[in-house]
């Protein structure tokens, strides 16, 4: 874990906020070549695939919309109707805004938004009630092609303390339906990841002075744009590397675009005999310095058939701690180990891009052990493999 400068805590302190990739618009091919929207579309719909039409209160964090999407649906969302935000400073009056929200302000950047990157009081969706389900801006429209099966919720983009009123009109227009009953991932052609190959990966990384530390608690099957874009969509960020970089990165997201800043650097840590090659944090504004769910990962010397593997090590910070190396103050981790390496799994899951989700236990597991700067911690030493779908999947599955 990283000794963090009190210069530094103070800097970050109350400027962080969540960042999210959002699905994109999926153009259709016209009959004459040329590239038409999703919402072109809509009028030569079948009758069968319908519209239906949801009232979104402005007092409800998520409204449930009963429309069950399927993996393949093209659906576009259109939005209209009004929220009145709370009265903003002391001497503040009430703001009507439409579903694009209020712009940004500082005061923002004190509050946890189910999205921080969108507007105050924006028209958001999100599919699934887990916690790991990512949410997405709407806006007064969006054209979207589904990745995941599950229940589509609506809801205003503000915190739980915040009282709006008013309410949001939303039609969902079906463009086309994917397959009712989508092919079992069975069905595709995944690489095996077999028992040698977890016993040759090292079962804790190591500091800057070879102490052990984390478990090594997860391994991702595939290339590495499809790793890093899997994890981008599952609402993950890539950290800074260095505190320079999180000087310049929390000024840049702090007074130009007025969204919080979450990529505060963590320590260098080792395997295979390098430092990591990617580090992720999932945070939540405001409590990023003490609080986030975090990762490093590390591309492994050897593949899966043709497929590259990336071991991860996943932690949750849950506050500070004395570093028993130096008795500077480092992060203190949850204990179980084995939660955040299950949050990885259902924030992956979540985006529609994992084909495959088992466990593998070592031959030597870690189930109880020390961080390198003195923390225990315990699992049940089973290692997380987690199959992306293969590029050269049909679409649908």
């Amino acid at each position: 874990m990283q000794r963090l400068p009190f210069t530094l805590l103070f800097l970050c302190t109350g400027l962080w906020a969540q960042q999210l990739l959002t699905l994109p618009s999926a153009p259709q091919p016209a009959a004459n070549g040329a590239t038409k929207s999703l919402a072109d579309s809509v009028s030569t719909a079948l009758p069968s695939q319908g519209t239906q039409s949801i009232d979104v209160p402005a007092n409800k964090d998520w409204t449930d919309t009963g429309i069950d999407l399927r993996r393949g649906d093209s659906i576009v969302l259109t939005a209209s109707g009004t929220v009145q935000l709370p009265p903003q400073g002391k001497n503040g009056e009430a703001k009507s805004v439409g579903p694009e929200g209020q712009p940004r302000g500082f005061r923002d950047l004190i509050k946890t938004y189910p999205l921080n990157s969108a507007g105050f009081g924006a028209l958001l969706g999100k599919i699934g009630s887990s916690d790991a389900a990512e949410p997405f801006l709407i806006g007064a429209r969006k054209e979207m092609q589904v990745l995941r099966a599950g229940r589509l919720f609506l809801g205003p983009n503000a915190a739980k303390s915040d009282a709006l009123t008013g309410s949001f009109q939303v039609t969902i227009a079906f463009v086309s339906r994917g397959a009712e009953t989508p092919a079992a991932p069975a069905d595709l052609k995944l690489p095996e990841v077999t028992q040698e190959m977890i016993d040759r990966i090292p079962r804790r990384v190591v500091d800057a002075d070879g102490n052990a530390g984390d478990n090594t608690n997860f391994v991702v099957v595939g290339n590495e744009n499809n790793v890093v874009g899997a994890f981008t969509a599952a609402g993950w960020v890539k950290v800074d590397k260095s505190k320079s970089d999180a000087v310049l990165s929390g000024i840049m997201a702090t007074f130009i675009t007025k969204q919080a800043y979450l990529t505060l650097p963590m320590s260098i840590l080792t395997l295979f005999g390098r430092p990591q090659d990617y580090g992720l944090a999932h945070a939540e504004p405001v409590s990023v310095v003490a609080q986030r769910h975090h990762l490093r990962l590390w591309k492994a010397p050897f593949q899966a058939g043709d497929q590259e593997l990336w071991v991860g090590a996943a932690t949750h910070d849950v506050g500070f701690d004395r570093d028993q190396r130096n008795n500077g103050v480092t992060h203190k981790i949850d204990p179980n180990i084995d939660d955040e390496r299950d949050f990885v799994s259902r924030s992956l899951d979540e985006t529609g891009l994992v084909a495959k989700l088992s466990y593998i236990t070592p031959s030597q597991p870690s189930k109880e052990a020390r961080t390198a700067t003195g923390a225990t911690f315990h699992s049940d030493g089973r290692v997380l493999i987690v199959h992306l779908v293969p590029e050269s999947a049909p679409s649908g599955k």
